[in-house]
């Protein structure tokens, strides 16, 4: 992720209408991201959950987007303050920015810059929620977002890409969101499962996804709204940059899916849908921190390093027994570790800047940096928040009661189900008129 840095004067950008556009759309393609991740988890989890699942995830575009106008972008992004967070008063509540103000040193608004930060901040919470599946509170979860966007997120997120965010200034490299989104989010989620526990029945019952063709259509969206996570974060399309991302980002993947099926094929006999998808969203993760800094045949390498070693470290939850329900450990935590850490062994140092790794002549440093901020990031965010999850298991309660869990938390949450086909056949014509006698050709049909 590009960040602010100081031109004297007379180098000073101008707006450009295109970059601006640019980072428009790369900003509703990262907002489509939480729908399609919405998609992605409710049709993992059973139909009894499935409602709740995709609110887990929708409603974070309207918590996180609040917050980031309040006070988010500014705590993120505003003046550094002890390389741990910042401050703008000018930010508050987005009141004190022109509307042709420039982001320090780029070619785009303020604004811009500030809408394509709040979907990266809208969508990290909503990954923490597939590992929560069927048993927790929605008015819990709803504060739980709440409070860990503003202790947790905007903070990392200041450390990973704020002028004077001491990750920042260390060099660490961390182009769209390996760190700050999903190692962040991956380690909040076995924070928080440690204090809630294993849902009823887990190891003993089944837990098949309810709908593979809604999770398909998800990772579908993911996908796609992920070349605008990545690419766009560049903020703009000057020098090839962001095109070398939206290569690398499509080549990993790829790469990733096939690793997975493969790995799959060979330790259970078979080719899944859930694999395929499971696989594409490990390659985008890993991909994620790393795809500014290295080839294609980098990203093909990293693709399936990722693609082999999420699949392997998704049944680790049933060894060591944490009921993370739709594999964000596996996927989010491993693979954005996996791709923080790779770019210390696979930067080009021709790419986002002239940082080499160890297999192009750069030595360890860059990776000793990774690791640095891959650990520093996940002690922190398994730390606070597994608290914060104990603070309201403490007060109000963060799950639902067993026999709410068995009965399933769409109805009990939501008064609602996913499918409802009582009323089939059947229309405002069937409540209002006299149904017609059934002809003889009927009778028989029915019989």
């Amino acid at each position: 992720m590009a960040s602010a840095i100081t031109t004297l004067a007379a180098d000073a950008p101008t707006l450009s209408a295109a970059n601006t556009g640019f980072m428009l759309i790369c900003s509703a393609l990262v907002m489509l991201m939480t729908p399609g991740l919405a998609f992605f988890y409710g049709g993992m989890v059973r139909v009894k959950s499935s409602l709740n699942m995709l609110m887990m995830s929708f409603i974070s575009l309207g918590i996180v987007t609040i917050l980031w106008v309040l006070y988010g972008f500014s705590l993120a992004f505003g003046t550094d303050s002890g390389s741990l967070i910042g401050w703008n008063s000018d930010y508050v509540g987005l009141s004190g920015i022109g509307i042709t103000e420039l982001w320090d040193g780029y070619t785009i608004p303020v604004y811009v810059f500030a809408v394509f930060q709040l979907m990266f901040a809208v969508i990290t919470p909503a990954l923490i929620s597939g590992a929560l599946a069927d048993r927790v509170k929605f008015g819990a979860w709803v504060l739980f977002t709440g409070l860990w966007v503003t202790v947790v997120y905007f903070p990392v997120a200041h450390w990973v890409w704020g002028a004077g965010g001491w990750l920042f200034e260390l060099g660490v490299i961390d182009f769209a969101g390996g760190t700050a989104v999903h190692i962040n989010a991956g380690a909040a989620a076995l924070g928080v499962i440690l204090v809630i526990g294993k849902r009823v029945g887990f190891k003993k019952d089944p837990m098949r996804p309810h709908s593979l063709p809604l999770v398909m259509l998800g990772a579908g969206l993911l996908w796609f709204g992920w070349f605008g996570f990545n690419a766009g974060s560049w903020l703009g399309n000057d020098d090839g940059v962001g095109a070398v991302m939206f290569v690398n980002t499509q080549v990993a993947t790829a790469a990733a899916m096939l690793a997975w099926l493969g790995y799959e094929k060979l330790r259970h006999g078979s080719f899944t849908t859930l694999g395929a998808a499971s696989g594409a969203v490990a390659g985008l993760v890993a991909i994620t921190p790393s795809g500014g800094a290295v080839s294609p045949l980098g990203a093909i390498a990293i693709g399936v390093i990722a693609g082999l070693l999420c699949a392997m470290a998704v049944g680790l939850k049933y060894k060591f027994g944490y009921d993370d329900s739709l594999d964000v450990i596996g996927v989010h935590l491993v693979g954005g570790v996996v791709g923080s850490l790779l770019v210390g062994l696979f930067a080009t140092g021709g790419v986002q800047s002239d940082v080499a790794g160890l297999f192009y002549g750069g030595g360890l440093e860059q990776l000793g940096k990774q690791a640095i901020g891959v650990f520093a990031v996940l002690a922190y965010s398994l730390v606070a928040s597994a608290l914060l999850a104990l603070l309201l298991d403490k007060t109000i309660g963060m799950r639902v009661s067993e026999d709410d869990e068995v009965a399933g938390i769409d109805q009990v949450e939501h008064a609602e189900t996913a499918y409802d086909f009582s009323g089939a056949g059947g229309g405002a014509a069937s409540r209002t008129t006299a149904a017609p006698a059934p002809s003889a050709a009927s009778k028989k049909v029915d019989a």
